[in-house]
């Protein structure tokens, strides 16, 4: 797929859950394309479908209709382990919480995906080594997460978020536990894994000053999307 393409397209997505005798609607009749390279922020207040949006583009989570296309590989058609694999080689995940493991070192929780690969022990070890180089935390291989600061901790996620070398990272309020110093530090990391590295992201935040390092921002309301518009030679939401 060469830049520029749609690296994902979402078709007439609804997205249902069922509560007892009760539907509840999340997204509804959803179209969205995001070209390969693109650096995508979804605004929208809480419960608008952001986090479901994100969870269905990444394969957490199926839609109840309509089709859901990532870099060509329709998500409704795999199975349990096929997605499960799929996700494995292809999407980085960067959250609001870090989710380290508090008994490894950050060398360790870097390599847990690699666990799954058929790697060697050296090329896990040149991977993980050159993961940790790009977020900033070379030296760092042997702290723990409670000898790392809170912007050093979420480094250590995202080298973990690309140590397989994924071509899409999704993430969810990457900066919603750190202080404005450290989230730009973040924010900046993300912009260059976009720009040197050609990773497409697909961020959600409430944080505009987040959103405004994005390509692109898109709002949700009420499970559909609002269009966007483009003002001094930036993309921004339309109100």
């Amino acid at each position: 797929m060469t830049k520029g393409s749609h690296s994902i397209e979402l078709k007439g997505v609804d997205k249902e859950y069922h509560r007892d005798a009760f539907t509840i609607p999340v997204l509804t009749s959803l179209d969205l394309e995001v070209a390969e390279g693109e650096y995508l922020a979804l605004m929208g207040p809480s419960g608008s479908g952001k986090t479901t949006l994100l969870n269905l583009i990444a394969g957490l989570d199926r839609a109840t209709r309509g089709e859901v296309i990532v870099h060509g590989q329709d998500l409704g058609r795999l199975s349990e382990s096929e997605i499960t694999r799929w996700r494995a080689d292809n999407v980085g995940f960067i959250f609001q919480t870090y989710n380290l493991i508090p008994v490894l070192t950050a060398f360790e929780n870097v390599e847990l995906p690699l666990l799954l690969t058929h790697l060697s022990r050296r090329a896990r070890r040149e991977n993980v080594a050159t993961a940790l180089r790009v977020v900033g935390l070379s030296g760092r291989e042997d702290h723990y997460p409670r000898q790392l600061s809170g912007g050093q901790e979420q480094r250590v996620a995202i080298a973990r978020a690309i140590v397989t070398d994924p071509y899409l990272l999704v993430a969810d309020e990457p900066t919603g536990d750190l202080d404005r110093a450290t989230a730009g530090e973040i924010l900046e990391l993300l912009e260059q894994l976009n720009r040197e590295f050609q990773k497409t992201i697909v961020m959600v935040t409430h944080d505009p000053l987040a959103a405004e390092r994005a390509g692109r921002i898109l709002h949700l309301d009420k499970g559909q999307l609002v269009g966007d518009v483009i003002q001094g030679g930036r993309v921004s939401a339309a109100s």
